[in-house]
């Protein structure tokens, strides 16, 4: 059993025979009473996003996941395939399950795994990732001072904006929490 307070983004717990993992926490303290903790979670067997009211000092059961290491292989219908490079096991997570991480994935893509019982759960994407331009419009010069930016369509497929002097065959790094363009990749 952990305490509601302990909840922090990303910790993974059992409430009512469902599992869970924290997307938002937040500590809210009113007048007189005791504070409430309010949770974002994400329903990890259905993919559902809801949001949690606990009193503090209630408890909730930790989950026993543990987590993999794994690389993303390929897409077949509705299901993305992982695999953990010591083992040489594969699990599919639904497009429900990845929601809106789809768009980020590509070959050769290394990734945490949420396994539990044997069972993929979910997949925790590192922060950053790079990727290669494929397409985007005309490079123009002489645009550093102020934010303009054009389109481009990366390696994978995705669109993401980036900044006028960017070129086909550059690399550049996407943050995953936002899907917006960090910076160039040397």
């Amino acid at each position: 059993m952990i305490n509601v307070t302990e909840l922090r983004n990303g910790t993974v717990f059992v409430d009512e025979n469902q599992i869970f993992q924290v997307l938002n926490y937040e500590h809210i303290k009113t007048g007189r009473g005791s504070g409430n903790i309010k949770v974002k979670v994400k329903n990890l067997k259905s993919g559902s996003i809801t949001e949690r009211s606990f009193i503090t000092g209630a408890r909730v059961d930790e989950a026993n996941v543990e987590k993999r290491k794994a690389q993303y292989l390929y897409q077949d219908g509705e299901n993305y395939y992982f695999m953990d490079p010591l083992s040489f096991d594969q699990f599919p997570l639904s497009e429900d399950i990845l929601g809106s991480m789809v768009k980020f994935l590509k070959e050769g893509l290394e990734a945490t795994l949420l396994v539990l019982d044997d069972q993929a759960l979910t997949v925790d994407l590192p922060n950053f990732i790079f990727y290669t331009i494929a397409e985007t419009g005309p490079e123009e010069k002489g645009n550093t001072v102020s934010n303009v930016y054009k389109e481009a369509i990366l390696d994978n497929g995705m669109s993401v904006k980036v900044p006028m002097f960017m070129k086909v065959g550059e690399k550049i790094k996407v943050d995953t929490r936002s899907g917006e363009y960090v910076e160039r990749v040397k």
